[in-house]
């Protein structure tokens, strides 16, 4: 049987902390087979690499033996996490909450294994539905104002004077109490979740279970060097993109973070990472070289190695020789003539306004190969390109136009 240090070793590289360790190395010495927390909101159901990181330390732990237990959050979705958020967020409707559900399940498992010995899939509504207000009110009992008020979030929203829902405040004992209904010996979420999931402990303890262990994950940048990965800041590399999608965005990836990217979203040795490192400290053509590698890495984490090298090639065709693609997705307009905010939010629905207006004053959007700006309306005639950025392409069609 492998060791409980030699289970914990590849996962060390990305780990910030854990919280019960000892306890976790008895459990994984005693054989047993441990229930991992996966927990989730159904809010966007868009995953990306930095979600991923967790995803395929719990896919570790399946091969050797452990279940995880992806726990959907349709109940406390209805509240909506707080962590993070300036305001109150807006409530989703069931049926939105059961189609996210469905996409995330969908999402995890291009990572997850999916046989039933190694992944159960839970909604907390199933204890929630069910619990009197007299146990919810004994469960709120149990914690004090002054802990909930202690989150920096909610005392710099007071300090600025917006507003805290009281629903809000119930958000982290619910996710705590989820620890303790299901079971949850070890819990795996990025530093951001580390006080809801604390309360999972304190839960669990004051209702008579073991405390689960918690290992929280370092938050990478996202591919601008900004914030973490977000839909909101197109910063990010979605699960979903396709390879040739995946290896062009990593290419925009700064020199600065290789090594942190290479650390977190591949599994290449350490010495193969220190290789990169040092290419990109040559910079010019060696830099390119360690970020072809890097990207290739992970194209070939998700796709496999083929798909991973045909995407290689095909960077290297479209950029280096400044080819247009082969084949691009088509874009379609009712006009010929267009705002370019308008023709941008048909390409790219899931960026924000700021975010597509930042793409324009970046001078980052093209209409056979001229340079748009945001004042100016755009005519437009079918089989015109659309660039945006160095690597999307899509081929336009005016409706009813002849083409």
């Amino acid at each position: 049987m492998t060791s409980p240090l030699e289970i914990l070793k590849p996962l060390r590289r990305n780990i910030e902390s854990i919280i019960g360790e000892e306890r976790l190395l008895s459990q994984l010495a005693s054989g047993k087979s441990l229930r991992v927390k996966f927990g989730v909101d159904c809010t966007a159901p868009d995953l990306h690499l930095g979600h991923a990181v967790n995803l395929w330390m719990m896919r570790h732990l399946q091969e050797h033996g452990h279940r995880v237990v992806l726990l959907l959050g349709d109940t406390t979705t209805q509240i909506g996490d707080p962590t993070g958020k300036s305001e109150t967020r807006p409530l989703l409707s069931r049926d939105e909450i059961d189609r996210n559900a469905l996409a995330f399940i969908e999402q995890a498992s291009l990572v997850l294994r999916t046989e039933s010995q190694v992944l159960e899939v839970r909604r907390n509504s199933e204890w929630f539905d069910a619990m009197p207000v007299t146990e919810l009110l004994s469960l709120f009992s149990m914690t004090t104002v002054a802990h909930l008020m202690a989150r920096d979030m909610f005392r710099e929203r007071m300090a600025t004077g917006r507003e805290i829902a009281l629903h809000e405040l119930t958000y982290p004992v619910l996710q705590g109490y989820d620890s303790f209904a299901m079971n949850s010996d070890l819990t795996i979420v990025g530093s951001d979740q580390l006080f809801n999931e604390m309360m999972g402990r304190h839960y669990q303890q004051r209702l008579g279970a073991a405390p689960q262990t918690l290992i929280t994950t370092r938050i990478t940048p996202g591919l601008d060097g900004g914030p973490k990965q977000s839909k909101s800041l197109g910063n990010y590399v979605a699960l979903l993109d396709d390879p040739a999608e995946k290896f062009g965005k990593l290419m925009s990836l700064p020199d600065t973070l290789v090594e942190g990217w290479a650390s977190a979203y591949t599994d290449l040795p350490e010495e193969d990472i220190e290789k990169l490192v040092s290419g990109v400290a040559m910079g010019g053509a060696a830099a390119r070289d360690a970020k072809l590698e890097l990207a290739e890495a992970i194209v070939r984490r998700y796709h496999g190695s083929e798909a991973a090298r045909q995407s290689r090639q095909a960077f290297l065709s479209t950029f280096s020789e400044r080819n247009e693609p082969d084949q691009m997705p088509v874009l379609t307009v009712s006009t010929g003539s267009v705002l370019p905010l308008d023709l941008l939010r048909l390409a790219r629905p899931e960026l924000s306004n700021n975010a597509l207006r930042r793409l324009l004053v970046q001078r980052a959007v093209r209409i056979d190969g001229n340079v748009i700006l945001e004042e100016s309306r755009v005519a437009l005639k079918g089989g015109a390109v659309l660039k945006i950025g160095p690597r999307a392409w899509w081929r336009v069609i005016v409706i009813g136009e002849r083409q």
